[in-house]
């Protein structure tokens, strides 16, 4: 019990129920079901692109070209699908590819240049989405097959008042993406080979890490992430719109700084990503509700984010000291 007071997630967890009995007590449709499915479904493709920024700052990198990535895949995805037809599982196949190479773009300049991190993935970001653009001119994708439109509910039930709610594959995609990341994370050598680069790159350099094939899988993995993600959002959308993505860099930095993981790398968890991207969707979407300017929105989250880590850091330290 004393174990998991200390525990950062446990305050997180804290927090987050506070929000809900205050926003529940606030406004009437807060606490409803077809609002919880609502704030589900919309922070979905958040909350996988979440996943995939904490495996790279576990790492000791940062990756902000990740929208980008998501952008140009979401537009391959639908040229191919809409040109040649497929499936689902082709429209994910061909954007996890273009995720996964970008994303492995992006981990050999950064590996080969000896740059930082941040420089080499806002060039990048740029380069994608502009190059992007410029093919395109910004336009938006409507004209998708029938068979890609169609509602894709993985489960569906009506509730005691005769609604009809279904869980819609993006949010099947989400809890899938946070089990396989908590199974590499915790379970396999490739894992704890990711948190000892990020504790101490150097340490593990002379300890016979191959640092060059982690660069490229976790850069690689947020990219696939971006590509799976991205199919995903359209989903939802029925459009892909050049501009409903990239700027979301910073969202998902804070939805997954706010669970605990480090910018200075080796620290994080798949369990502290999950709240803090509950975290931010319950206090945007109660803000929302209540009729708060959105004015006010990024201001009250920037004081969570740095109450959070102001908490955060102060565990450590306790802990670093022996929680005396």
């Amino acid at each position: 019990m004393s174990k998991m007071f200390k525990k950062f997630e446990f305050f997180l967890f804290l927090v987050i129920v506070a929000l809900i009995v205050f926003f529940a007590f606030s406004t009437e449709n807060f606490f409803t079901l077809e609002n919880l499915l609502d704030l589900l479904i919309s922070y979905s493709f958040l909350g996988i692109m979440a996943a995939g920024m904490l495996v790279v700052l576990i790492s000791g990198g940062i990756d902000l070209s990740f929208t980008a990535i998501a952008t140009v895949a979401q537009y391959i995805m639908a040229i191919v699908i809409i040109n040649y037809s497929g499936n689902l599982f082709s429209a994910f196949l061909v954007a996890g590819i273009i995720g996964i190479v970008l994303g492995g773009t992006n981990a050999l300049l950064i590996y080969y240049l000896k740059a930082p991190a941040m420089i080499i993935t806002i060039a990048t970001l740029n380069l994608f989405y502009g190059f992007t653009i410029f093919i395109t001119r910004g336009r938006w994708i409507y004209n998708f097959p029938d068979w890609f439109n169609q509602s894709h509910n993985v489960f569906s039930f009506t509730a005691a008042d005769g609604t009809y709610y279904g869980i819609p594959l993006p949010v099947i995609l989400l809890v899938l993406v946070f089990i396989l990341t908590y199974i590499i994370l915790k379970y396999t050598i490739l894992g704890r080979k990711i948190f000892a680069m990020g504790g101490n790159i150097e340490a593990a350099r002379r300890a016979g890490f191959n640092i060059l094939g982690l660069t490229i899988f976790v850069y690689s993995y947020i990219g696939f992430l971006s590509g799976i993600g991205s199919v995903g959002q359209v989903l939802i959308l029925h459009s892909v719109q050049p501009n409903a993505i990239v700027g979301r860099e910073l969202e998902v930095i804070a939805a997954t700084v706010l669970g605990g993981a480090s910018l200075a790398g080796g620290a994080g968890s798949v369990l502290g990503t999950a709240m803090g991207v509950a975290l931010l969707a319950i206090v945007w979407n109660g803000l929302i509700i209540m009729g708060v300017s959105s004015y006010w929105h990024k201001l009250i989250i920037g004081l969570i984010i740095i109450c959070s880590v102001g908490i955060n850091a102060y565990n450590r330290k306790r802990n670093a000291l022996g929680g005396n």
